[in-house]
């Protein structure tokens, strides 16, 4: 019962998982439903991946549930995505009518019996209205919506105010709701193959296979090819850091099954990086998990230089791993990237290139702003923490206080 938990004893702050077992004791049985739109490739799936078992070693019976859809409504997903995170789309009635013919279609074959179910993001948030009699249901939005575009949001708020409590990543991603809201961080897993030590071997083996050298820094960001992850903002940083500093630039990543933009940006990146070396574009499958270990761990300082962002889970990882990060001054990153302890936050290449120089030319601030880091994420960041707040908001649902 307890052999799963217990690896995490010596990765977590002391007590975690004492707590963990005491929260579960007074949710055993409870019957646990999650629902998105994909079972791989993004922060959310990976999340539930690794978040699954430990439900259900803490007596928690727990599914997860991925609704299908066509092109067009992924299409139409994506442009809600960006509307709801301030980028202005036009979005037509027959995409509106196909959302919620997807979502009816979706009610019809996918099993909802559940006490409670989680339902992520806005692609399955109209299932609401399919929800069994007496189950709880909570809407997680893991994206930034302080800004929405106000025909999408207005388009999704009646579905969203149906549900029981929303939980978002940040205080300010709080709408006007007529329900409880409860803020829960992301997290990683120490343990899982993404995030476990690796032995300098492994790291060396990955390396070759993937064609990396080690000749010279590693400037790494890595994150699917989104324009809100701002890969070509990383390459004009590069380019300007490249002026006066020896160093290869990796960007490794691919895109979700639900991002029909993914090969688009792409192609824009190969456009800007033309015939560069010093500068690898690395095509991973969701699934490369020890290939993005290894590269981090090989990484002289790690890049996120998201534009939106809902939290950024890759700075995590760097920051578990060590690794000094510069990220853009957005969304979940302003709550990790402490700025000059944990890392260094931006809003421009010019200033991404500012702090990657200062840092190469500083090699002990390197090792200190990372050893910070890993202590940082330790206490704040780790599926412990996690599965610990996810109990707690049941627990208060089942208290009938939401």
């Amino acid at each position: 019962m307890a052999e799963l938990l217990e690896q995490y004893r010596a990765v977590t702050p002391p007590g975690t998982i004492e707590f963990l077992r005491q929260l579960g004791k007074r949710l055993e049985g409870t019957r646990m439903l999650h629902v998105n739109s994909t079972r791989y490739g993004g922060g959310v799936a990976e999340m539930l991946h690794r978040l699954l078992p430990l439900f259900d070693e803490l007596g928690i019976q727990t599914r997860w549930e991925v609704m299908v859809g066509s092109d067009a409504f992924y299409q139409t997903t994506k442009c809600f995505h960006n509307a709801l995170q301030g980028t202005a789309q036009h979005i037509t009635k027959a995409m509106f009518d196909a959302y919620l013919e997807t979502n009816r279609d979706n009610a019809q074959h996918l099993n909802l019996d559940a006490d409670v179910a989680m339902i992520h993001d806005p692609q399955p948030a109209a299932l609401i209205g399919s929800r069994p009699s007496g189950a709880r249901w909570l809407w997680r939005c893991h994206i930034d919506v302080s800004t929405p575009q106000p025909t999408v949001w207005q388009f999704l708020r009646p579905f969203v105010s149906q549900y029981d409590a929303a939980i978002v990543s940040l205080p300010k991603f709080a709408r006007r709701l007529p329900v409880p809201q409860f803020i829960v961080y992301p997290s990683i897993d120490p343990l899982s193959d993404k995030n476990r030590e690796l032995t300098q071997e492994e790291i060396t083996s990955v390396l070759e296979k993937l064609n990396v050298p080690t000749d010279k820094p590693i400037l790494l960001q890595v994150s699917r090819f989104d324009r809100f992850k701002d890969p070509l903002g990383v390459v004009a940083a590069y380019r300007i850091v490249k002026q006066s500093h020896d160093c290869r630039l990796v960007l490794a990543g691919g895109t979700a099954t639900d991002d029909p933009e993914g090969a688009a940006v792409l192609a824009e990146v190969q456009e800007a990086v033309g015939v560069d070396p010093d500068v690898q574009i690395l095509l991973l499958p969701p699934t490369a998990n020890l290939e993005i270990n290894a590269l981090q761990r090989a990484a002289t300082i790690i890049i996120q230089k998201s534009v939106r962002e809902g939290f950024g889970l890759t700075v995590t990882e760097a920051m578990w791993k060590g690794k000094p990060v510069i990220g853009g001054d957005t969304g979940g990153i302003t709550v990790q990237l402490i700025h000059g302890y944990t890392g260094y936050t931006v809003n421009s290449p010019a200033g991404a290139a500012f702090y990657i120089k200062r840092l190469l030319n500083e090699p002990e601030r390197i090792e200190a702003i990372g050893r910070q880091a890993k202590e940082f994420a330790r206490n704040r960041f780790l599926i412990t923490r996690h599965v610990q707040d996810y109990l707690g908001v049941m627990i208060h649902l089942a208290q009938g206080k939401a």
